[in-house]
């Protein structure tokens, strides 16, 4: 029996569905790794300090100033000055004196300071800024025991007032490479499966017809044969056919010679 060949060529349509597959995979394992080093590793940094209760002991206010960067268009930059505010606070968790900090951005920025305001063009503003931070401290938050994050391996000596980040982002760095991973892996295993059942099902109807062929050609052979096998066995001798039912029952066959004289 011939060997049934089937094609196993993608159409364009599955092409295209591979491909877009593939790409989605790969975007999948390269926004994780990312997404894993800009915002994963901050995170589980941040998400290692413990909270703790803070009260406020002193609020401060050096005569030192630092300078900030301000942006003002696409080519215009320069730099303006702030005022220095440290908030020491006592921690629960160590029951020592810290120094507050706004976040983890603004401690890497200026571990001196416990709050750096947006960077303005004008001092005056920057100065405000810092005022009403300080107000806010000694007026309303002074007698208040409120909810610090502390880190006793990192920084012993700072707490901060919030994390920078939180479980959200850790979600949003697992969750949208996964859901692209995976949405790739299964497009593209849908489609070979599509394409594995499409070739199952051509060969299947391409032994199907072919036995029905075959099947034919016998009846016809068959038939053939004995359309041809009939005439022999009726036409073979038709004297001898014509001549017993012509001759009597009785009758004596003469020789030719006999039938001469």
């Amino acid at each position: 029996m011939a060997k049934i060949r089937v094609s196993y060529e993608y159409s364009e349509a599955e092409d295209k569905s591979i491909r877009l597959g593939l790409f989605l995979i790969a975007c999948g394992i390269l926004s994780l790794f990312i997404l894993g080093f800009c915002w994963l590793s901050p995170t589980l940094q941040s998400l290692q300090s413990k909270p703790a209760n803070c009260t406020v002991v002193s609020v401060l206010r050096p005569e030192e100033m630092f300078e900030c960067v301000f942006t003002c268009g696409a080519d215009c930059k320069g730099t303006s000055l702030y005022p220095c505010l440290q908030i020491f606070v006592n921690n629960s968790e160590s029951n020592s004196v810290a120094l507050l900090h706004f976040d983890e951005q603004q401690l890497v920025l200026n571990p001196k300071c416990s709050y750096v305001p947006p960077c303005e063009r004008d001092n005056q503003k920057n100065r405000d800024s810092v005022l009403r931070w300080e107000d806010y401290f000694t007026k309303e938050v002074s007698s208040q025991s409120f909810t610090c994050f502390f880190n006793q391996q990192r920084r012993p000596d700072d707490v901060l007032w919030r994390r920078s980040h939180d479980t959200s982002v850790l979600l949003h760095c697992v969750l949208w490479p996964m859901v692209s991973l995976l949405l790739g892996t299964l497009i593209v295993l849908l489609t070979v499966c599509a394409r594995s059942l499409a070739v199952r099902a051509e060969a299947l109807q391409k032994r199907k017809c072919s036995y029905e062929v075959c099947q034919d050609l016998g009846d016809v052979a068959s038939d053939h044969q004995g359309n041809k096998a009939e005439p022999l066995a009726t036409n073979s001798d038709p004297e001898l056919s014509t001549a017993s039912r012509t001759l009597p029952l009785f009758a004596v066959p003469v020789r030719r010679r006999d039938r001469e004289h």
